[in-house]
C-alpha cells in the first residue's frame, strides 16, 4: 500500500513540474537565413562615401572588376571601356573596384580616382570607393561571389588585379576569370553577349 501511495504522490509531482518544466525550455524556431542569394543584394560606396548600391542595375548585366592604375594590367580599363561603349543600351553595366590589395598598386586617392580613370583610360562607368576585395576583410560581396563555384580554383575570387565577375540578370555570377583573361578576349566577348541575351529578370 505504501508503494502504492509513493508511486501516486511521485507521478503527481511529475505532473505538476511538467508545466514549470517546459517554461524553462526555449521554444524552438527554424533557423533565419542571412544567406544573401544575389549580387543585388549587396552595396558599395562610391568615392564620395555614398551608397552604390548594385539593386540599381538590376536586370541589367554586371561586370565587377577590381581595379588599380599602377598595375601592368592596366591598360584592361581601356578595354574595358570599349565594351562598355559598345553594350552600355544593350543593358551592361560595369563597375570599377579599385583596391590597394594586390602589390599596393592603387596610389590615386579616392577624391581623385573616377577624374584620374576618366583622363588617363577615358572610363566613364560607375567607380567605387577603394575597397578590400580579398581576405578577412574583404567586402561582403567578394566574399559571397568568391564562394558561388563560378570558376576554378584560380579564377573563383580574386588573386591580382583586374579579377572579372560577370553577372547575369538575374543576379547570378555567370563567370569568374582572372586578369589574364583580357576584356576584349573573343571568348569572355561572347559570354558577355550571351548574358545580355538573356531576358530574364
Amino acid at each position: 500500500m505504501y508503494n502504492i501511495l509513493a508511486l501516486i504522490l511521485i507521478i503527481t509531482g511529475m505532473l505538476h513540474a511538467a508545466p514549470a518544466d517546459a517554461a524553462k525550455q526555449s521554444t524552438p524556431t527554424a533557423p533565419v537565413s542571412t544567406k544573401t542569394e544575389n549580387a543585388f543584394d549587396f552595396t558599395f560606396k562610391t568615392s564620395k562615401g555614398q551608397d552604390l548600391p548594385l539593386n540599381a542595375y538590376k536586370g541589367n548585366v554586371v561586370l565587377v572588376v577590381n581595379t588599380a592604375t599602377g598595375c601592368g594590367f592596366a591598360g584592361h580599363l581601356n578595354e574595358l571601356q570599349k565594351i562598355y561603349t559598345k553594350y552600355k543600351d544593350a543593358g551592361l553595366v560595369i563597375i570599377a573596384v579599385p583596391s590597394n590589395d594586390f602589390g599596393g598598386q592603387e596610389p590615386v586617392s579616392d577624391d581623385n580616382m573616377a577624374a584620374t580613370l576618366k583622363s588617363t583610360h577615358g572610363v566613364t562607368f560607375p567607380v567605387t570607393a577603394k575597397t578590400v576585395v580579398t581576405g578577412k576583410n574583404a567586402h561582403d560581396f567578394y566574399v559571397w561571389a568568391g564562394k558561388q563555384n563560378a570558376g576554378n580554383l584560380l579564377t573563383n575570387k580574386p588573386r591580382w588585379n583586374f579579377h572579372k565577375y560577370l553577372i547575369g540578370r538575374d543576379g547570378r555570377v555567370l563567370e569568374s576569370t582572372g586578369a589574364t583573361t583580357h576584356p576584349l578576349d573573343a571568348d569572355f566577348v561572347t559570354s558577355i553577349e550571351a548574358a545580355l541575351a538573356s531576358k530574364s529578370k
